[in-house]
């Protein structure tokens, strides 16, 4: 049996991984606020547009009045080093002192375009483009990457090129963009991984419970930096565990989700905050003792109305 505490963890720096949508300031601030723990928050992608600027959405979310407190790395998406050396322009104004290239993005409307993950199929481009991005900026750039497209070995040949940049820290998820997020990490080529860099390296992948957390720090003790997704939108509480041993009580998520919703109609009223509770439950539903039935309510509501009615009954 798996303790329910790493006696180690205070060694280990964790992440709140980038999740579009999800992640967004409000996210970041009130779980900050009410479980903390996290040593950085990454934002989902930023995407600089033509002429050279950033969508009205996008800006909002790393505005440093909006992420007061919160230690916020933007990640931007893009396979054009002058967009990227205008956004690295334009943070550095804002006060960040970090910035993540995002390529690890499966989606099939970023990958057709060669950026996140598609980037890495056109390994001399990606030299090319990490050349004129270390040589054009002085705030220091780390990466999120996947193993590849399709085979994990992909990989030996992407890690070179990881190798010959200053890289402040490579952020590896082991799945290549084929799996999305089917099939299990592939910790065999992380291994490999890190054995060959020369950057300091984050584990990404399917850290979900407190047992998963135990089973990668069994194999991999020497890895202290480790980024946290969909298990933590799940499980609010996974990191205070993890850290404690201490579980965080039902009422407990539920206020935090209560203070979600309130912050969302604040902002987007109506539909709009529905959508983000929906998508937010989708996830905390996995770990409801009765989350299929509890999910098709929600998933059923048609207004903010109906969905208060469901989650005031628990």
């Amino acid at each position: 049996m798996q303790p329910d505490r790493d006696p180690h963890c205070e060694k280990v720096c964790f992440y709140l991984a980038p999740l579009e949508g999800i992640t967004t300031f409000i996210y970041r601030r009130i779980y900050r606020e009410m479980f903390g723990g996290m040593e950085k928050y990454f934002s989902p992608f930023i995407a600089p547009v033509s002429r050279q600027r950033f969508k009205k959405r996008d800006e909002r979310d790393i505005l440093p009045e909006h992420n007061e407190g919160v230690p916020l790395v933007p990640q931007v998406l893009t396979n054009n080093a002058d967009d990227f050396l205008f956004a690295a322009g334009c943070l550095r104004e804002y006060g960040y002192d970090e910035i993540n290239l995002n390529l690890g993005c499966p989606s099939g409307t970023v990958v057709t375009k060669g950026k996140g993950a598609g980037f890495l199929a056109y390994p001399e481009r990606l030299d090319r483009f990490l050349d004129q991005v270390f040589a054009g900026t002085d705030v220091p750039v780390s990466i999120k990457s996947r193993l590849g497209v399709e085979r994990p070995e992909e990989f030996l040949d992407i890690i070179r090129i990881y190798n010959k940049y200053p890289v402040h820290e490579l952020t590896i998820h082991p799945r290549v963009q084929k799996d999305f997020y089917k099939n299990r990490p592939d910790w065999d080529m992380f291994e490999r991984a890190l054995e060959i860099s020369r950057n300091p390296v984050c584990y990404n992948g399917d850290i979900n419970t407190c047992e998963d957390y135990h089973r990668f720090r069994e194999r991999f003790p020497s890895v202290d930096r480790i980024m946290i997704g969909r298990g933590i939108i799940a499980d609010p509480g996974l990191l205070r565990q993890i850290r404690s041993g201490e579980t965080v009580s039902g009422r407990e998520v539920l206020v935090f989700l209560e203070r979600l919703c309130e912050a969302y109609e604040q902002i987007m009223p109506g539909e709009p905050a529905l959508f983000k509770m929906k998508e937010i439950w989708s996830y905390i539903c996995r770990n409801h003792p009765d989350g299929v039935k509890l999910w098709k309510k929600i998933r059923k509501t048609r207004n903010l109305k109906e969905y208060k009615s469901i989650i005031c009954l628990l």
